[in-house]
């Protein structure tokens, strides 16, 4: 490759990698290295550039970023302030990210549906479920065969004590915030806390990240704890009294930064370590890129890329013109949702003329892959027949919902005016799920908008809220 490739041309497919802060990035930048070295070797004032950005002598940097870095400066100025982030960033690529929330949910009084209680708590340990608890079983209970493999007895039971003080707390603070904040006794209320941490672990040392602790009335922001000032912010005015008496004791906003910064981090230091070989190891994406007419404008087609059965969870997912990178602001996304079999899914389309000539495909990074996974879409496209075998390939993927769809309209007719379809939790968590489901199926319901409902349902299009429906949703939804 370094005898063939010009320096214009090292950079420019060297610079597809300027987004991607993977391991494999690396791996697949050091393809680039002689050339990159090359090319600086020949202008000494890239070589001073060298010396002046990494204040080292240049005969000593042999890291590929550090040319690519020059290099690039020299023959694509655009990119220069995306190279720099680049450059810092690559020095911690090989951090393995992890993170550990704790969600509790109260409503203010039962509701009488499957799957649905008065109180849950449950633990996720990078974003799955590791234990739960509920109002009715009042129980601690784990949900990963390794959880109840390596935790002993007395950590199940301090939980449950612990999870039963807790739903005490919720039970009554509930009623005092629902009259503080003017609410009906009679409505349906919702009052949530999610609190835990995020770290990143290099060379098996575990650093701490970020904090979380926040909570939200009827799905709206409530209180949340700055953990870097060590003071709590109210998000709406009705939570100033309580920010000033929690701020009032010093004790609290002590205890609740140690917790979040160290026993947080040590738990997580802890379950890392327990987990199976699969989590470990997680798993590599299925890519693909495919094409249907546009229901928008019936000249255009809706260009799909789509990684799933990923995890964890962060990935980098690109749509490429010609090689070079759509703007996101281009591109409509579905963000990243859940699998039924606690992997991930994220899909990108855009919309392009059904006889341009440009090539387009998809670019996939994830720290399972050695290097990128760039698929090219074949030009092909289909319609909406649902017999063409690489609709019902997607299908496979994305789901089908049939006759249970009726069940979902019934609860969310009955769910219609409740705030449960507003809970904020974290992605993976079935509740989550349910109301997600909920809220997407509503949003086109209310619209009235039959045939736009059936075909969500059955295919890929998106829901107002920009939430996709999908089967794999509703199995979670069965399995509460």
């Amino acid at each position: 490759m370094a005898a063939t490739l010009t320096c214009g041309r090292a950079a420019n497919e060297a610079s597809s990698y300027l987004y991607v802060y993977e391991s494999s990035a690396l791996q697949s930048l050091s393809r680039y290295f002689d050339v990159i070295r090359r090319c600086i070797s020949k202008e000494p004032k890239l070589l001073l550039a060298v010396q002046t950005v990494t204040k080292e002598p240049c005969e000593n940097i042999c890291t590929v970023h550090s040319w690519l870095l020059i290099l690039i400066m020299s023959v694509k100025m655009s990119a220069l302030l995306c190279v720099f982030l680049l450059y810092w960033t690559l020095l911690s690529l090989q951090a393995e990210k992890h993170s550990l929330y704790y969600i509790y949910t109260a409503l203010s009084k039962p509701v009488n549906l499957p799957g649905i209680y008065q109180f849950t708590a449950m633990g996720l340990l990078d974003d799955r479920q590791i234990d739960y608890y509920n109002s009715e079983q009042q129980k601690k209970i784990p949900t990963q065969k390794w959880m109840k493999e390596k935790m002993q007895e007395d950590y199940w039971e301090e939980g449950t004590q612990s999870r039963k003080i807790k739903e005490q707390w919720f039970n009554l603070n509930l009623k005092n915030l629902t009259k503080l904040m003017n609410g009906s006794e009679s409505d349906l209320h919702v009052l949530q806390w999610r609190t835990g941490c995020e770290v990143e672990e290099e060379r098996s040392e575990v650093k701490f990240s970020k904090g979380i602790s926040e909570f939200s009335y009827d799905g709206e922001d409530f209180l949340s704890f700055d953990d870097k000032e060590s003071q709590w912010v109210a998000s709406v005015d009705a939570a100033l009294p309580t920010k000033r008496k929690w701020d009032s004791d010093p004790n609290l906003n002590k205890n609740t930064k140690s917790y979040l910064e160290k026993k947080c981090v040590d738990w997580i230091d802890r379950f890392s370590g327990y987990t199976d070989e699969k989590l470990r190891n997680g798993s590599l994406p299925n890519v693909q890129v495919f094409a249907k007419r546009s229901i928008r404008d019936k000249t255009k087609l809706n260009l799909t890329c789509m990684a799933t059965g990923f995890y964890p969870k962060d990935v980098m997912l690109i749509i490429r013109k010609n090689l070079i990178s759509l703007p996101e602001d281009e591109v409509e996304s579905t963000g990243i949702r859940p699998n039924h079999d606690e992997t991930f899914q994220l899909r990108k389309s855009v919309e392009i003329n059904e006889d341009e000539p440009a090539e387009y495909g998809c670019f996939v990074s994830h720290r399972t892959l050695e290097t990128p996974d760039i698929i090219k879409w074949d030009g092909k496209y289909f319609g909406h027949s649902l017999t063409d075998t690489a609709l019902i390939a997607a299908l496979k993927v994305i789901g089908i919902v049939g006759g249970a769809m009726l069940i979902v309209v019934l609860v969310v007719l009955f769910l219609k005016k409740k705030k449960i379809i507003d809970l904020k939790v974290i992605s993976s968590t079935r509740r989550y799920l349910y109301s997600q489901y909920l809220k997407c199926v509503l949003n086109v319901y209310e619209l009235k908008h039959v045939r736009e409902l059936h075909c969500t349902v059955l295919s890929t299009y998106y829901c107002d809220v920009k939430t996709v429906c999908t089967d794999s949703l509703f199995i979670n939804v069965l399995h509460m």
